[in-house]
């Protein structure tokens, strides 16, 4: 890459010379789009239909149409919409953070599909050929673009940005031989991404089905030849040499609690991450509530904790950080109670999907978004205890399972900030490609 010194100052701070900037205005038509809500959508119709949500959860930069996996409306339902063409650029116009705001996505390999834009999304198209085959959805990405996307943001539980506001946002545009080399750079690098999370969700597909089929005895590592069963007063079916037992047989509640955050620092449990230093994230109510007590809990190594309202979609974690820490005193928190028990075989238990089908099934609330899991009821579930030694063996198993997914879970972290730091390398014309 040849690296040039040559810039100037523009209306986006500083960039090469022999590149321009041009409002949004000057490049796009924005046409109109519908606001069916996903109740409106079918499977089975003709034309494709793109929801803001998709754009945030499942598409980045671009979308390939022959592969991707979208909704469709009834044709009585696309007529007054302009159909989506090939380099067209959906833009989703309300996030829940302020990373989202402007999230775009260019439409390639279209083909004779046929696509309307829906809810929540700008469908743009430039007026004239300007950028290149894929350089597109990448332009929202420059960090002076970023910066006028949250200026002109409005609202506060969700953010976003109007039409008029749209049209004022100015774009740096590289000549068009940079903007093609650009992006078959980092095109490339979206492969490899885009691979290394096919991967990671087959992995998680396969984990998922590993530790149901061996935590509840499908799947036998010992005994192999016993294959009769019985039951749970709830249904669950166990191997019958296996004892049915309850939690609070195994487990008993941590009750310590403290007011001390410099010896024990305030913690938060996520779905996704588990036990984690507090961020941002962490439900400020709870916060606000614990502070008129002045106490937390404290979570000791190796405790179980979960969170009640959200117990049911998975929010249960063993805490692996090395020293007490607190929490919200909202958090339940329980320890074992019982040596020939393996905490990791429990936690892995506790996280499957026959569990939080059990957790939805005893949480207690008039609606359903305050429903909540009492300590109490989930004391009194009852558990399987296999063996100890085939307890080990199974969590063993699973260990080294999680240990790869965890593997490739790092190296899409890595690659995806290795990317975006040679992004703003090259979208700001720092590093030259021409």
């Amino acid at each position: 890459m040849k690296q040039k010194t040559q810039y100037k100052i523009t209306s986006v701070g500083l960039i090469p010379s022999d590149w321009e900037v041009k409002k949004f205005t000057e490049i796009f038509y924005i046409f109109p789009t519908a606001s069916y809500s996903r109740a409106d959508l079918t499977n089975s119709d003709e034309t494709l239909y793109m929801h803001y949500g998709d754009i945030h959860t499942k598409y980045h930069f671009h979308i390939d149409v022959n592969s991707a996996q979208l909704p469709t409306v009834p044709d009585d339902k696309v007529k007054n919409y302009e159909l989506v063409k090939e380099g067209d650029l959906l833009i989703s116009d309300a996030s829940e953070d302020y990373e989202g705001v402007g999230k775009a996505i260019e439409v390639v390999n279209l083909g004779e599909k046929k696509m309307i834009s829906g809810l929540h999304t700008f469908h743009v198209r430039e007026k004239t050929p300007v950028f290149a085959k894929l350089f597109k959805g990448y332009i929202s990405l420059h960090e002076d673009v970023v910066k006028q996307y949250r200026k002109l943001a409005t609202g506060t539980k969700v953010y976003s940005i109007s039409k008029d506001s749209l049209l004022k946002i100015q774009i740096p545009i590289p000549p068009l031989p940079e903007q093609q080399k650009i992006a078959e750079i980092l095109s490339t690098w979206d492969k490899a991404i885009q691979q290394t999370q096919s991967l990671i969700q087959k992995l998680e597909v396969r984990n998922e089905a590993l530790a149901f089929s061996l935590l509840t005895g499908k799947t036998r590592v010992i005994n192999k030849e016993n294959i009769k069963y019985h039951k749970t007063t709830l249904g669950s079916k166990y191997p019958i040499d296996w004892e049915i037992t309850t939690i609070k047989k195994l487990f008993k509640e941590r009750k310590e609690k403290s007011s001390d955050q410099s010896k024990y620092p305030l913690f938060s449990l996520t779905i996704e991450k588990g036990l984690t230093e507090k961020t941002d994230r962490y439900e400020r109510s709870f916060l606000l509530k614990d502070q008129e007590s002045n106490e937390y809990k404290l979570i000791h190594p190796n405790d179980i904790l979960f969170n009640p309202m959200n117990l049911r979609f998975g929010a249960i974690a063993k805490s692996n950080v090395d020293q007490i820490v607190s929490v919200s005193a909202y958090y339940n928190s329980i320890y074992k109670n019982d040596d020939s028990i393996n905490l990791d075989y429990y936690t892995d238990l506790f996280k499957t999907r026959l569990f939080l089908n059990l957790y939805e099934r005893i949480a207690i609330g008039s609606l359903l978004e305050k429903k909540r899991v009492h300590l109490s009821n989930l004391l009194d579930l009852e558990i399987p205890k296999p063996s100890l030694t085939e307890q080990n063996t199974i969590a063993n198993i699973l260990n080294t399972a999680n240990k790869e997914l965890k593997q490739y879970q790092e190296k899409l972290t890595a690659l995806n900030e290795q990317k975006r730091g040679l992004m703003q390398q090259l979208l700001t014309g720092k590093v030259r490609t021409i």
